[in-house]
């Protein structure tokens, strides 16, 4: 994808716009230190020495071929990453089944109250599949704010007994609880981690908008999943669907913020569809390359491209980063 024309036809809606009011704080600022050395003759003036403070930029990235088929047998040397269109020399790379750490989102307002079978049954099967030893997942709610119903467990593989009795209620403060979920688990060092929603798509409350989430999101390097639970009226993939592709958010807006993080939106109205997106997402993740490079240190938002040097491979990768102390938050 051209990263830089997309961003530019979203307007508004990019995370570029979140920069705007930020004071950007160099990051790479070179620091300077001073020695002398211990038999420096009389008068000769000290030694300075300088040495780059230099932030190291992480990401995963998903490669398929032209079939839709996970490539799993990359090296370095098949990935290129254009950082402002800039080429960065890959500095680490793995590509390793290491574990994951999941937080699963509940949307819990009152448009909900129909779909809340239907998230719990998503989110067993999610559970289901955390099987390799280190894998853990958490389990949020939000309506207008965030509460966590089950810290960050290794292990976890039901729903704890709370979630059978949750009523939902109110309106939807979508967008700002896929922020602070996402800076929740950026705390889970050294695993694959990611954000997955479940909801019907519908936000009225929401202080936050989908390009200021993805900016978040992307600047912490945590992909957010958007499962979208609605009756297949409201699928625009169904046969019977009376929405369309460009009307309904969870293949609009939400898709967007899905993609610019590096994740997906998907959509899922039959006991299939929803159990086939739950074993997707984690074979998605597992899929994973890991990769990290050096950045300039210049402060701001960085756009990011990702690509494989095979030009029949698609490479998914979360669309920028923030350098410097210039990272948007959510409150």
């Amino acid at each position: 994808m051209d990263l830089a024309a997309h961003l530019e036809d979203m307007g508004s809606m990019t995370p570029h716009t979140l920069i705007g009011p930020a004071i950007a704080v160099m990051g790479g600022m070179l620091l300077a230190s001073v020695s002398l050395a211990a038999q420096r003759p009389s008068g000769e003036p000290p030694t300075v020495t300088f040495r780059s403070s230099v932030e190291l930029v992480r990401l995963g990235a998903v490669v398929r071929d032209r079939k839709g088929r996970f490539v799993r047998d990359m090296k370095v040397r098949d990935f290129e990453v254009l950082d402002a269109g800039v080429s960065r020399t890959i500095s680490e790379f793995r590509n390793d089944q290491s574990s994951l750490s999941v937080a699963l989102l509940f949307d819990v307002s009152g448009s909900m109250e129909a779909r809340m079978v239907h998230a719990r049954e998503t989110a067993e099967h999610v559970l289901s599949w955390l099987t390799l030893p280190g894998d853990e997942a958490a389990v949020f709610t939000f309506d207008t704010r965030l509460d966590e119903v089950t810290p960050f467990t290794a292990g976890l593989r039901h729903l704890p007994n709370a979630m059978s009795t949750v009523t939902p209620f109110g309106a939807t403060s979508l967008h700002d609880a896929v922020a602070r979920t996402a800076e929740r688990i950026a705390t889970r060092d050294g695993l694959r981690r990611a954000v997955i929603v479940l909801t019907d798509g519908r936000d009225n409350a929401s202080r936050l908008t989908p390009g200021e989430v993805s900016g978040i999101a992307s600047s912490i390097d945590v992909p957010v999943y958007v499962v979208g639970l609605v009756p297949a009226i409201d699928n625009p993939s169904a046969d019977i669907s009376a929405t369309t592709y460009e009307r309904s958010a969870l293949t609009g807006s939400l898709s967007d913020l899905a993609l610019w993080t590096g994740g997906r939106a998907f959509v899922a109205s039959t006991i299939a569809e929803r159990s086939q997106t739950a074993r997707q997402i984690v074979d998605e993740l597992r899929q994973q390359y890991l990769i990290a490079f050096e950045s300039s240190g210049n402060p701001g938002w960085h756009p990011l491209v990702v690509r494989a040097r095979d030009k029949d491979l698609t490479v998914r990768a979360r669309s920028g980063y923030f350098a410097g102390q210039s990272r948007p938050v959510s409150n």
